[in-house]
């Protein structure tokens, strides 16, 4: 044992009294550097080679993390009869003993990660096996092989829950877990696996697996009723098959995702899933082809080999969905697919679907019949697709979030937002829309295509980057309740009438006109008086637009803009007060008009997040605002000196000059301009 630092070897005890109840915690720090609190010592991080042995007998809870610790030998723990929590977690452990845990049978929960037991895995195997109530297990980042694993868990029966993430597993059979009979929860991910033989079959208790980021080609036949969460992300799986039957499975939460699916999954036909995760998938549906081409009655032939035996499972396309029994299922995530659209009826069987995310895929149409009731939906995502015509009708009552971006779309159904009656959030950004009412154009009989919310009064967040719009006059945003407005990226959306701001005077806390060619008068915000962010980076500005200075700002974006400084009291309007953040990089200052600049640093509370990209101009030279050299300072100074005081400091010689020249030539002609005086008025001499 490493002998105690002189000056660790005070005690140090400080007294928590607990108001009221009386009860008191005590902290201390032992002889080896360890946090005392209770009944846990916390020694990370304290390059202890071993166990230390001085802690207190009553010690239930031992953090040894981060140590260098490689032996746990048998008289390591012997002082420790009452351990329930011991953590090795990141030392250098290549052996425990054999009977190390001996006078520690208590021990409940036991994290050896990122440790070397593959290098004596065996004898403590036998170490493990004195701990007949050990619930948790953590041997992760061990370099362990699935033989290793067998031999390590053969006799902890009482295990509940493990983990031999990041190891170097390749393949599981029936016999790795065998007498694993009370294990809830498997933890799996990061290792190499590419095949799973009955693995779990014997785990009847079992009801968390994770094999995230494996090497799983297919998942079939799955037939673990018990398991409720299951999590195969990140493989390289082509399908999922259920095993045909009719009993109930416990499973709630699915997660395909990141994974190459060509089909929607075959899940069991009676569950109580209620996540299905299959994003980032290479799914599709094919009933209808593009062309129009009809594989109604066409159906795929799985051939599976096992050994000698030969199993030929025949499944519909698409059919396979409408047995499987989805009504408890709430959140659905088929993003990043390749789903051009959704069979008919698809969605009819989901009637407890609250989210529902199709973004990312190849959608050009997207129709809600009334028999696809989604009366519990309240976020609905169909972003990035190719959608040009959208068809929702009044199936979505309870629809909060809706998100359309970065589509084709020109126009929505007449009084979508109608029906809609709790909407809060539309993403409109990246279409080619306009909002409603639009100018009627000479010659046409109607009006162009536009998107109609007035009056909607739950809409607090809009989004319409990049939509193109050409002005908003005839207040397109009366009736609502926006807190948030999304403009940037329309180069047109000032062009006109600017009385729709009035109509969000006393809402409107958010707004972004980035790049929207703003110019320094174009835009009045005095009467915005609840805005606390606003975003005008991206501009033509040269003035500092004055209205801002009676705002209460709280974050203020003024990047790439065209200002050669801001209002030197600019710190001591309403704005300069209440302002805690400012972006201000990528604008051409004048490095001998930065008066501004340093009265914002001194505010207290201001953070500038990109001050270190803040530059200034001098004479052709770009520098920074903090670190001006000397030299430029005294010029600058000289520059900007009082033109009044400048003038009179170079008249000043000019004056004293003359003024010498005028008293020598008087006192050298004085005696003959007293005679010259004399001579010409008759005034007798004195002399």
């Amino acid at each position: 044992m490493e002998a105690p630092l002189p000056g660790l070897s005070l005690l140090l005890v400080l007294l928590a009294v607990g108001w009221g109840s009386g009860a008191v915690a005590a902290w201390a720090r032992s002889p080896g550097g360890c946090k005392l609190v209770q009944s846990t010592a916390d020694c990370t991080g304290r390059w202890l080679s071993s166990v230390p042995g001085n802690l207190r007998g009553d010690t239930e809870e031992l953090l040894l993390d981060e140590n260098t610790i490689q032996v746990l030998g048998n008289a390591s723990l012997l002082s420790y009869h009452q351990l329930r929590h011991l953590s090795l977690t990141k030392n250098r452990l290549e052996l425990i003993k054999p009977g190390a845990f001996l006078s520690s049978q208590g021990l409940h929960v036991l994290s050896l990660a990122d440790n070397l037991l593959f290098t004596n895995y065996s004898l403590t195997a036998a170490a493990l096996s004195a701990l007949p109530a050990l619930r948790m297990l953590d041997l992760a980042g061990n370099r362990l092989t699935e033989d290793m694993v067998s031999v390590l868990v053969w006799n902890l029966s009482s295990l509940e829950s493990l983990s031999v993430a990041r190891n170097i597993i390749m393949r599981l059979d029936s016999s790795v877990f065998t007498n694993l009979t009370q294990l809830l929860e498997l933890n799996l991910e990061k290792n190499y696996i590419f095949e799973i033989d009955q693995a779990f079959e014997g785990l009847r208790r079992l009801q968390r697996l994770n094999v995230a980021y494996n090497y799983l080609p297919c998942v079939v036949e799955f037939s673990l009723t018990q398991l409720r969460v299951l999590n195969v992300s990140n493989n390289v799986i082509e399908w999922f098959l259920a095993l045909e039957s009719d009993d109930l499975f416990e499973l709630e939460v699915l997660d395909l995702s990141h994974n190459r699916l060509l089909f929607f999954p075959v899940l069991p036909r009676q569950s109580k899933l209620h996540s299905l995760l299959l994003k980032d998938n290479e799914m599709s549906f094919y009933q209808r082809l593009p062309n129009g081409t009809s594989l109604a009655d066409v159906t795929v032939q799985f051939l599976l080999i096992d050994g000698n035996s030969t199993n030929v499972t025949t499944v519909s396309l698409w059919d396979e969905i409408c047995h499987s029994n989805l009504s408890s299922l709430r959140l659905l995530d088929m993003s990043q697919n390749q789903v051009w659209y959704l069979p008919e009826g698809f969605l009819a069987q989901m009637p407890s679907l609250t989210h529902l995310k199709l973004n990312q895929n190849c959608l050009e149409t997207f129709h809600l019949a009334e028999g696809d009731s989604l009366a519990m939906l309240t976020e609905l995502d169909l972003s990035q697709n190719q959608l040009e015509e959208l068809g929702a009708g009044d199936v979505l009552p309870n629809l909060q979030l809706f998100n359309l971006s970065t589509n084709r779309l020109q126009a929505l159904p007449p009084g979508v937002f109608t029906y809609t009656r709790k909407i809060t959030t539309v993403d409109l950004s990246r279409n080619r829309v306009d909002l409603c009412p639009q100018p009627a154009v000479a010659g046409e009989a109607e009006s162009p295509p536009c998107v109609d919310i007035r009056g909607v009064e739950t809409l607090t967040r809009l989004s319409l980057a990049g939509c193109g719009l050409r002005g908003l006059g005839g207040h397109p945003f009366q009736g609502t309740s926006l807190m948030h407005l999304d403009l940037s990226d329309n180069h047109q959306a000032l062009s006109g009438d600017l009385e729709w701001l009035q109509d969000l005077a006393l809402t409107l806390q958010v707004l972004s006109l980035r790049n929207t060619s703003l110019s320094s008068t174009a835009v009045d915000f005095s009467a915005l008086n609840s805005l606390v962010r606003l975003d005008l980076s991206g501009n033509a500005l040269t003035v500092f637009p004055a209205s801002l200075g009676v705002l209460k700002l709280r974050s203020l974006d003024l990047r790439d803009n065209c200002l050669p400084a801001l209002p030197p009291d600019v710190a001591r309007t309403p704005l300069g007060k209440s302002l805690r953040e400012v972006y201000l990089s990528r604008n051409p200052y004048n490095c001998c008009t930065l008066g501004w600049w340093d009265s914002l640093q001194r505010v207290e509370g201001l953070h500038v997040p990109d001050g270190q990209e803040v530059t200034c101009s001098y004479a052709s030279r770009t520098l920074s605002p903090g670190a001006l050299p000397e030299p430029v300072l005294w010029s600058c100074r000289w520059r900007t000196a009082d033109l009044a005081l400048l003038y009179l400091v170079l008249a000043l010689p000019t004056c004293l000059t003359l003024l010498v020249a005028f008293a020598v030539v008087f006192l050298t002609l004085k005696q003959k301009l007293l005679k010259m005086v004399k001579s010409r008025c008759g005034v007798s001499s004195p002399y």
